[in-house]
């Protein structure tokens, strides 16, 4: 038998060593990477939440999001009782609670509005100090899905309006709503005109006039605010702010804003969460989810059926032919 040279023999523990080597640091290198097989289940904060805010005795309604970013971080979005949806950059787990703070939006004051809470089951409850310090208690639920198995069939459409008077629907506050020339008239900012009739989903036709620089909204059940604003003429705003938006949520995919003091139109349909909105006979927003609530919302009741509330507390506003059909 041959042998094999000296340089040979060395080779193979050589090359057993290089294996090992290899093998110790692609295991060492997987074990340091490797995902729990838990981490793909959402922890009990992740999802939508309707608030209830205790201040001062009085219930405000709010909503909260909470999301994953990437695999360490939580993040969010959160609704007051007024203003828009704004963007939590973190969401903080720490000792079985959560909390973040935002920064002041329409609130008076400077410093920012801080949250904690903690969370059992599908309810969380904890604390907001608000911007003049003070701090204020906070119960929440899981926010319904309101997802529709079937398609709506419609019933008949309901004059909510009937041109003569503000008969069918009530205020929030002293009355400065008028009729005139089967105009509905609020000639100054002052309370919300809100329907006495409640509804689940349905089909609305609303036509409104606003003057140059003015703003108002159509809730739907009182809850999400589908936007009206001079925004040819008014303050910049952001998109999702802007004339046919779902506020702060739902931009329109095109602006079809007339000028001020030419009458307009909406034709809203609202099926579970998703809407669609025809601005001035051309659709800009086609079966959207809406989140949650928007600012001024009646209440976080989302799973309950709910008004038609017109916004009346940010300046001039006529509107004229609002006709519903809801749901049979």
């Amino acid at each position: 038998m041959t042998k094999l040279p000296v340089l040979n023999q060395l080779r193979v523990p050589r090359l057993m060593s290089i294996t090992a080597i290899l093998f110790l640091i692609i295991f060492s290198s997987s074990q340091s990477i490797a995902i729990p097989a838990d981490q793909g289940k959402d922890i009990p904060v992740i999802g939508r939440w309707d608030i209830t805010i205790d201040k001062g005795g009085k219930s405000l309604p709010s909503w909260l999001e909470v999301q994953k970013s990437g695999t360490h971080t939580l993040i969010g979005r959160f609704t007051y009782a007024f203003g828009s949806a704004r963007p939590i950059t973190e969401v903080k787990p720490e000792g079985g609670k959560y909390s973040f703070s935002i920064p002041p939006q329409w609130e008076e004051g400077n410093r920012n509005m801080d949250f904690e809470f903690e969370v059992d089951g599908d309810q969380l409850k904890g604390t907001m100090v608000y911007t003049d310090g003070v701090t204020y208690h906070f119960t929440g639920v899981r926010a319904p899905l309101l997802t529709r198995n079937a398609a709506p069939a419609w019933g008949s459409p309901i004059k909510l309006f009937n041109g003569k008077d503000t008969k069918g629907w009530h205020t929030d506050g002293k009355n400065q709503w008028t009729v005139e020339n089967g105009i509905l008239r609020s000639l100054h900012s002052g309370a919300n005109l809100i329907s006495d009739q409640k509804f689940t989903d349905f089909k609305l036709h609303i036509e409104f006039r606003y003057q140059k620089g003015s703003n108002s909204g159509v809730y739907l059940r009182g809850r999400y605010e589908t936007q009206i604003i001079d925004t040819k003429t008014g303050d910049p705003e952001p998109i999702n702010n802007q004339f046919s938006a779902i506020y702060g949520f739902l931009p329109p995919n095109k602006m079809m804003a007339k000028d001020a003091g030419q009458w307009q139109s909406y034709d809203i349909t609202l099926v579970g969460r998703l809407v669609t909105i025809v601005a001035n006979g051309t659709m800009v927003i086609c079966k959207q989810e809406i989140p949650g609530l928007t600012g001024g919302a009646i209440d976080s009741k989302e799973g309950e059926p709910g008004p038609i509330l017109i916004q009346g507390d940010h300046g001039p506003i006529d509107y004229r032919n609002i006709v519903i059909t809801p749901v049979k």
